[in-house]
């Protein structure tokens, strides 16, 4: 598993090792502890499972993609359709008629329209491209994460593995003063030795017992911080699998303070993160310049309409040849006291009267229309002018925080080496220590053993190194981490192949 990015200093990771998750909002939900041995890799790849956060980014991720696609269809025309029911009282407009007419009446109206912006000032185009870098940098975001859980995770790990040899230490710390107890016992009991030495070595004994148990309560410490940074359940043990260290007095770091930081800025997704929102922010000026230009449309609309006020039935013409007929005229002439009607030969148009139903009447009346629309900006009360300013400050902004970002890298990564040398010049000399210790206790057991040793001299022999061999295990730890987040800054893999 390799990490390639990373956001925050050392300062920033130093605090979170110390705090885990329990800081507020972490997810309540919990996973069980795995069984058997958990090497580092896995520990990583559990907690890039579990960790809520991550899912959070995931999902800003999701959106940002969302909001970049849902842009470029703004290029595409929109299509609405529209419909009402309605009804009149009194005098009103017949939408079928348009002539006022004095009744209630019930009316429908249905629309189709649709629109295409043909030119607003390039602000389509720029609104895409803004979307696409910002999505582009949620997922480095995304990436950012993942590498600040990967490095908490590793850090943690080998916390662990740090209180594991100081516990042991302190184990075998007390086995020797538990052996040294029984040996004095027996020369006091034999008259070799005087009382007071057995009680100077109970002493001893008891506080070697007192720094075991304060290791063991570190590694508790350290086991649960670790498992809550996997979102594990606190219940049950982690069973490690041991790092391997090098000795750093082999072999120097391969890479100087410059190179360290140059591969940082080019790999670290919180640099590329901020570069991408520069640029997004220069798109916004684009935008915003968009409104001092014209914008073309181009719409249309298909329509028509119903009322209860039209007739139910039509005459329907043929178009043939009118036909003559005989019809009343209405008069009447009287011919010896008896009236009789007057007719008279009319033209009647030839055709048929046919039934003037509901979707014959939206047939009638349906309409369509086509326009070109033009939208020339004169005068906006200043709002293009002020949005242009703002989108400029914006991009300042960012170019500001990628000036920041910039310069919490190079302090972090010149910290981090300047933490890795001295580490492993402590790790070396500690191990020198621990060595001339070693034998100055070896000698000083002896005579002790031969009476030619007070107990108190034995026991600052017999501290000095027990404090010496905590000391090479902390230093040797010390120097891993340091290599570790030197490492993280290039981009290698946190996980040894």
């Amino acid at each position: 598993m390799k990490l390639t990015t990373h956001p925050f200093s050392l300062a920033v990771w130093a605090l979170a090792l110390l705090l885990g998750t329990c800081l507020p909002g972490a997810a309540p939900a919990q996973h069980p502890v795995p069984t058997g041995p958990v090497d580092l890799e896995q520990a990583i790849g559990i907690a890039l499972k579990n960790n809520p956060q991550i899912r959070q980014a995931g999902l800003q991720v999701q959106s940002s993609a969302n909001q970049f696609q849902q842009s470029k269809w703004q290029r595409w025309p929109s299509l609405n359709f529209s419909a009402s029911q309605g009804f009149n009282f009194g005098r009103s407009i017949d939408p079928y008629t348009n002539q006022f007419i004095q009744q209630t009446i019930g009316y429908n109206s249905f629309n189709l329209g649709a629109g295409l912006t043909l030119f607003n000032g390039y602000q389509i185009q720029n609104t895409i491209r803004q979307n696409g870098l910002n999505a582009e940098a949620a997922q480095k975001d995304l990436e950012a994460r993942q590498n600040e859980v990967m490095l908490n995770v590793a850090l943690s790990y080998l916390q662990v593995l740090n209180t594991q040899e100081l516990t042991e230490v302190a184990r075998s710390q007390v086995s020797a003063s538990r052996l040294q107890v029984e040996r004095t016992q027996k020369l006091v009991d034999a008259g070799s030795a005087a009382q007071g030495n057995l009680l100077d070595m109970k002493a001893q004994l008891a506080n070697d017992e007192l720094a075991l148990v304060n290791a063991e309560n570190n590694l508790e410490s350290a086991q649960l911080n670790l498992k809550q940074l996997m979102n594990v359940t606190g219940s049950g043990r982690l069973q490690l699998v041991p790092y391997r260290v090098a000795d750093p007095a082999l072999r120097a770091y391969d890479a100087t303070i410059e190179e360290v930081y140059t591969t940082a800025i080019r790999m670290l997704p919180q640099m590329k993160a901020a570069g991408l929102r520069t640029e997004a922010a220069g798109r916004g000026i684009g935008i915003a310049k968009g409104l001092y230009l014209p914008t073309l449309s181009l719409s249309g609309t298909l329509g028509s309409n119903y009322s209860s006020a039209a007739p139910r039935e039509r005459f329907l013409s043929d178009g043939g040849a009118p036909v003559q007929r005989i019809a009343e005229t209405g008069d009447f002439i009287t011919i010896d006291n008896q009236n009789f009607k007057v007719y008279r030969n009319v033209a009647v148009p030839s055709g048929s009267i046919q039934q003037f139903g509901y979707f014959n009447q939206l047939d009638f009346n349906r309409s369509t229309s086509v326009s070109l629309n033009l939208r020339i900006p004169i005068f906006n009360a200043f709002q293009a002018r002020y949005q242009v300013a703002n989108a400029q400050i914006q991009k300042q902004n960012t170019e500001a925080n990628s000036d920041i970002v910039q310069l919490q890298i190079r302090q972090s990564v010149e910290q981090a080496y300047i933490d890795m040398t001295n580490a492993a010049k402590r790790y070396t000399a500690t191990g020198n220590q621990v060595q001339a210790l070693q034998e100055a206790f070896r000698m000083a057991e002896s005579r002790f053993n031969n009476g030619a040793l007070n107990a108190t001299d034995y026991s600052i022999a017999k501290v000095n190194l027990d404090k010496a061999q905590a000391n090479l295990v902390q230093t040797k730890y010390d120097y891993l981490f340091r290599t570790k987040v030197l490492d993280f800054y290039m981009g290698r893999p946190l996980v040894d192949k």
